[in-house]
């Protein structure tokens, strides 16, 4: 896993490494990690990692991972 840098509340990124930090947090949710998974990992807030995701060119997956709404209606 790449190492993304650590910023502090309210530093901004700059240009190429905005896009490649993007780049990289957009690798990782495609693998499968959550936004709230990426933001344990590096520190980021759900805003920063979700605008930064935006700015990739993410296609959000639905909310509540592959295990919501299975078989929840099968009481009897």
């Amino acid at each position: 896993m790449t190492k993304v840098p650590s910023l502090p509340r309210g530093k901004r990124l700059r240009d190429k490494e905005r896009s490649d930090v993007a780049a990289e947090l957009l690798r990782r949710y495609n693998s499968g990690k959550s936004i709230r998974d990426i933001c344990a990992d590096t520190g980021y807030s759900i805003g920063r990692v979700r605008r930064l995701l935006e700015e990739a060119g993410v296609k959000f997956r639905r909310r509540g991972g592959a295990t919501r709404g299975s078989a929840q209606g099968s009481a009897g």
